[in-house]
């Protein structure tokens, strides 16, 4: 009879509680509209009969529906608001304190709390230090790189000019993974050689699992999903393979330096002029800097190696491929791009060595690539935990509410980009531009949290462009036309970038 009663009371403490709770939630959900949520399921049913892509469909039609800021419930009481309107999205992205949403929590398994998850303390000290990997010194070596790369890439696809339609997406995958990898961790992993490399599955893999566990009804409880999830004992092995290739890539490049620094090659991380002076890589700098004076340990290594191999890849092949697309399907454009690179570069137009300065002097393409970022900004949604009490749309948010801001959405504002669906790289003339608002235009987010990587990101991005449109006239493949958007962790095509190539005379 005790424990009965026990039980009892327990079961009443709950629901006393999750009804109290959901209350409150209540008067938050009047100023955040959105679909009526079902008792205990929330607004899952709206998911239910969803293919992957259809998941990202229906959070964009939510916001033609209910306004530029709704509320999604989960189960019992956890709900996200989705944001898009400036005011709020300034807020909660220019808040004093900050810190990632709990989605950011579900790629932890694999990037533990490197940059882009870390918060407080430990985040403003790995920003100071990775900062200086982005002189532009360094990326003017990086350019070698890309260049490198980039035409390899080209000579691959080769095989498929006046052919069948294929998959280009592929190809930029392992182009900027090879990139990455030269770039960061002074290694080759030579992936266009090897397109079944087990790294690149590996992380094609984990990105899936991670979107299956955000629309999963056990996704924001990890003790549960963790035990029970099917999905979450195959993630295991998949982190504990990508940790064994960044570990074998740390310990390589370690002995490597150790050679050096026993040859009298010196590191100096006080040089005047260091950036000059060496070849730097990021890796480098990981293993040579020290904190309170004390260096990084293997696993602080391991998070922010681990952390540039996703972002610096997986990202800027979602830049360079959806702009594939839309060049495929906008001939015009494509021809002035043309243009434009045989008037810089001259008749060598095709084999020319891309520069830091010589990249400066294409502007339409500078404007086609912004065109591209607006259109599919590579990481599509991005997330927040409110660290403090916000006001918001007339009402007092809690600490601990989730909040996702769908850059994609902001993007194609049809008050700020009128037929928003239409690529139009004139928009980002400079007229057009000082129409706008700072939060109108934030492929690579703002504030403090902004993406550290963007210039690097653009400048492959251009390096691939020129080399890809001064060799090959890119042309729309059959399937083009039933190319669905998804996101995962970033953005990316269902059916990868169908496309037909045509060699330039």
């Amino acid at each position: 009879m005790i424990l009965q009663a026990l039980l009892i009371g327990a079961v009443a403490f709950l629901l006393i509680s999750h009804l109290m709770e959901r209350k409150k939630l209540k008067k938050i959900n009047a100023h955040f509209p959105g679909p009526k949520p079902l008792p205990v399921v929330g607004n899952l049913m709206e998911f239910a009969f969803k293919d992957i892509p259809g998941v990202f469909e229906r959070v964009v039609e939510l916001h033609q529906e209910y306004g530029k800021d709704y509320m999604m419930w989960s189960l019992f009481n956890w709900n996200i608001i989705m944001m898009t309107s400036s005011k709020n999205v300034e807020k909660v992205l220019l808040a004093k304190k900050t810190q990632k949403s709990l989605v950011y929590q579900f790629i932890e398994p694999w990037l533990g709390t490197g940059l882009l998850i870390a918060s407080g303390e430990k985040w403003f000290q790995r920003r100071k230090i990775i900062t200086p990997t982005f002189h532009f010194k360094i990326l003017e070596q990086f350019i070698r790189v890309f260049n490198t790369e980039t035409d390899t890439m080209v000579k691959l696809l080769r095989k498929h000019v006046g052919g069948k339609e294929f998959d280009i997406y592929d190809y930029v995958t392992l182009m900027a993974l090879d990139s990455i990898c030269e770039t960061s961790m002074g290694t080759s992993v030579d992936a266009q050689h090897n397109p079944d490399n087990k790294y690149v599955l590996n992380v094609k893999r984990m990105a899936v699992l991670v979107l299956l566990r955000t629309i999963s009804v056990l996704g924001p409880y990890p003790t549960l999903y963790n035990v029970l999830h099917p999905n979450a004992w195959e993630q295991r092995k998949v982190v504990k393979e990508l940790h064994a290739f960044t570990d074998n890539v740390i310990r390589r490049r370690r002995q490597q330096l150790s050679k050096e620094k026993a040859e009298n090659v010196a590191f100096d991380m006080n040089e005047e002029n260091m950036y000059s002076k060496r070849k730097m890589t990021f890796l480098d700098l990981l293993l040579n800097v020290t904190v309170e004076g004390k260096p990084l340990s293997n696993l602080d290594i391991r998070e922010e190696v681990d952390t540039f191999m996703f972002e610096g890849h997986d990202t800027t092949t979602s830049g360079i491929s959806f702009t594939i697309y839309e060049l495929a399907r906008n001939q015009d454009v494509q021809e002035r791009v043309y243009e434009e690179i045989v008037a810089i570069l001259g008749k060598d137009h095709k084999t020319a060595e891309l520069t830091y300065q010589n990249l400066q002097e294409f502007n339409y393409l500078d404007l086609v690539v912004k065109e591209g970022l607006r259109m599919y900004p590579p990481v599509g949604i991005i997330g927040r935990e409110l660290v403090e009490d916000l006001e918001l749309n007339g009402t007092t948010v809690p600490a601990g509410q989730q909040v996702l801001v769908p850059i994609y959405v902001i993007h194609r504002n049809p008050e700020i980009y009128p037929n928003p669906h239409q690529f139009d790289p004139s928009r980002f003339s400079e007229e057009a531009e000082s129409k706008r608002g700072p939060f109108d235009y934030i492929p690579f987010s703002i504030g403090s949290r902004n993406c550290i990587g963007q210039r690097y990101a653009l400048m492959e991005m251009k390096v691939s462009l020129i080399k890809l449109i001064a060799n090959y006239r890119i042309l729309p493949g059959e399937s083009l036309g039933n190319l669905r958007v998804k996101t995962d962790l970033v953005l990316r095509p269902d059916i990868g970038i169908p496309v037909k190539i045509v060699l330039r005379e």
